[in-house]
This record gives structure tokens, sequence and C-alpha cells, in this order.
């Protein structure tokens, strides 16, 4: 029976060393895919776009995505690290030693241990993040933020995380102790009530914590906003504009909410670049969202994979080949809850190009809906303006773009477009 669980345990050990190798690699691989690929493209604006987008703009946006891709090596290579220090190096093993000295209650040291998991993996990403805001981004004349104002954020993203974060963690793991054979249904419960509470009150107790929100002054663009909506027959409580430019020179526009909370938010960067007629295209593309009922249908899908993880947590919450494998002594209910989150994108990533594929389809459908309830010219004109001052870059590689890209790229948008519509590019400002 020892020998059956030696060889189950090493068995697991070296899966997980194989399956981290190998997510690891293809990681590294696709960005540097993109790397060379955006690099070998460079010095031509596709056709489609080249009376739309300068030589130096297109310049500018695959010099800015080379860069966020080779960052995004170091970034690869420090959660590994991470990874292994927790797991197989002892870190978890480490920690729950530490705090058994100083909380007697099995609940207390749970909490302390992931807790501690979680505040040592953002210290360790410190440095990194402060670099990418701070020299990559401001290197690109993006960023606008300041020491002062980073610091502030993250001391206030921390404590809405803990007076938020811990009542949930603390009910989750004390679900686990008591609640018998189905605690994970009971937890799952909770974790979706969570959620939906969260969407209720971000908009008006979070989301302020952050950024101002004034409501969009009286004018043509808000009386063209309000017709679009009455024409789709979307009611919202509110329209605001967010002081976005206090912390980047990239535009954005969101709905957040739902309900009798649902609010449209429109960047302050975006007001300034685009034209009215381009802003309401891009919110007719958001409202072809809720709509087609995307939102929700993303939202049945998290919660129905949150389920499906739950209940998997539960038969290796009882595995000793679990722990043992990853080289944790102690089989504690916020060990395995670690563990788990810990080692599931390992294991994860090669599903990642369903869930890109399932995204880009929401996409397409909004910028159809957005098509016919808008000026589709403007919106493409938008599209545009929103690529070349994001800095995004118009020749991606497509398998990169496969595993990775939530929306499709500019090309492939901007043809479904113009397939849909007589329209066509001629005339669209630069």
């Amino acid at each position: 029976m020892r020998l059956w669980h030696n060889l189950r345990m090493n068995t697991f050990t070296l899966i997980f060393i194989a399956a981290l190798s190998f997510t690891t690699a293809l990681r590294v691989w696709l960005a540097l895919r993109q790397i060379s690929h955006v690099q070998r493209h460079r010095a031509t604006v596709p056709s489609a776009f080249a009376d739309k987008i300068s030589l130096a703009e297109h310049q500018k946006a695959a010099d800015y995505t080379v860069a966020k891709s080779r960052f995004s090596l170091f970034h690869i290579a420090l959660e590994v690290l991470l990874l292994l220090a927790f797991t197989l190096m002892g870190g978890i093993n480490f920690i729950s030693d530490f705090w058994a000295q100083y909380a007697d209650q099995a609940l207390l040291r749970n909490v302390a241990l992931i807790a501690s998991v979680l505040v040592l993996s953002s210290v360790a990403e410190l440095p990194l993040d402060i670099y990418r805001k701070f020299k990559l981004e401001q290197s690109f004349g993006f960023n606008t933020m300041t020491v002062r104002q980073y610091f502030q954020d993250m001391l206030t993203q921390s404590a809405v995380g803990a007076i938020l974060g811990l009542p949930l963690l603390f009910a989750v793991l004390w679900i686990v102790a008591t609640m018998g054979a189905y605690w994970w249904l009971y937890a799952w419960l909770v974790w979706v009530s969570f959620n939906l509470l969260i969407l209720a009150i971000y908009p008006n107790f979070i989301a302020p914590l952050f950024n101002k929100f004034e409501p969009l002054p009286d004018g043509e663009l808000k009386q063209g906003i309000a017709k679009m909506l009455s024409k789709c027959g979307f009611a919202v409580q509110g329209l605001f504009v967010m002081d976005g430019s206090k912390r980047s020179r990239h535009g954005n526009a969101y709905f957040t909410g739902f309900g009798q909370t649902k609010r449209i938010v429109l960047f302050d960067t975006l007001i300034k670049h685009l034209q009215g007629s381009e802003i309401e295209a891009v919110l007719a593309h958001e409202l072809g969202h809720f709509h087609h009922k995307h939102v929700v249908k993303r939202m049945v899908l998290i919660f129905g994979m949150s389920l499906v993880f739950l209940w998997v947590l539960n038969l290796l919450l009882t595995s000793s080949w679990f722990f043992a494998g990853l080289n944790v002594t102690e089989m504690s209910a916020g060990a395995g809850l670690m563990l788990f989150f810990l080692v599931l994108p390992v294991f994860s990533l090669p599903l990642q190009p369903l869930s890109s594929i399932y995204s880009r389809k929401h996409e397409f459908e909004a910028d159809s809906y957005a098509a016919t309830h808008a000026d589709a010219p403007s919106l493409v004109s938008a599209l545009i303006k929103l690529y070349r001052d994001n800095a995004s870059t118009l020749t991606p590689d497509a398998l990169y773009s496969l595993f990775y890209d939530s929306h499709p790229n500019a090309q492939q948008r901007i043809a479904r477009l113009q397939a849909g519509t007589s329209h066509s590019l001629a005339g669209v400002a630069k």
C-alpha cells in the first residue's frame, strides 16, 4: 500500500513538472512568435490601413507590442519561480509551520496561509509592475500616473481586497470544515452570491474609490447617445465621464452594473479623441453585448466552471498524493485551496484558445449589432482611431492571437464590417 502511494506521489510530481515545462515552453514560444512576426511586418502598413495610419504610427504600435511581449517573458519566469518556490521548494510548508506557532485554530492558520501566499506573490511582482507602468508604458507616452497615485491605488486595492476578500475566505474555509461531503456546493452558492453582490455595488461604492465620475454634460453627444439608447430599448441609471487620463492616455468605454445599477462610463480620453458619431458607434457595440446576452452567458459559463473546479478540489483535498506530489506535508483545507489555484493555470492553458474563440465570436456579434443600430462607417473610423491611439498592432501573429486575443484583430473586424455594409472606408478621417 505504501509503495502504491509513493508511486502515485512520484507520478504526480513528474506530471506536474512535465506540464509546467510544457506550458512554460508554449508561452515563451508564443511570445517569441509574436515578437518575430510583428518585427517582420514593421516596415509596411497593411494595405487596408495605408491611408488611415501612418508608417510612424504603425511602427510605434509594432515597437510597443514587441516591448510588451519581451516584458511578458520576465513575467513568465517570475510566475514559474514563484510556483516552484511555493510548492516543490517548500514555501507553503515554511509558511504553514510559521503560522502554526501563532495560531491555534485551524481556520485562522488556513486564512493566514492563503493571505501570506497572496501578499508574498504581490510583493514579488511589484518591481515588474512598477517597471511596466513607469518605464514601458511611460516610454511610449501612455502612462500619466504619478508614483504617489500608484501607491495610493495599491493601498486602496489592498484595503478593498481585505475588506471584501477576507470574509469570503473565512466563509469558504468554514464551509469546508463544517458542511460535510457537499461543502463544495455550499461554497459555490456563496461564491456566486458574492460575485453578484460585487457586480451590484461596484458602480456606486467601489469604482468611485479610484476615479471621479461626472455626469455627461448636456449637449449634442448626450442627446445622440440618449436617442440611440431609446432606439435600442436600453435603460441605464446614467451617463458618466471618468477621469481615465489621470492614469493613462489609453481610451475606453464600458457598461457596468446590472438591473437598476446599469450605467455607461466614457473615459475622458475617449471623448477627446473620437467624434460624437464614433462614440455612439462604440457604445452601440457595447449595447450589442447586452442585446445578445453575452454578459449573462459569460457569467453562466464562469459560474458553471467554478462549480466543476470546486468539485474537483473536493476530491483533491482528500488525496494525499496531491499534497505530497507538490511537496506539501500538511493536508489542510487552506493548503489544498492554495495549491489548487496555483497549479490550475498549468493544466488549463491548452484550453485558453477555446475561451479566446468564444470571446471573439461575441465581439463579431456586437460589431454586427452596432453596424445595424449606429453608423457603420463611424464604427470603422472609431476602431481605426482606437487601434492607432492605443498603439495596437495591426499585424499580430495568428497563433498568438488564437491563444490570447479576446478581440478579433483589426483587419478581421474592419473586413467584416465592410462586408456587411455598402459603405466603404473612403472618406474616413485619418
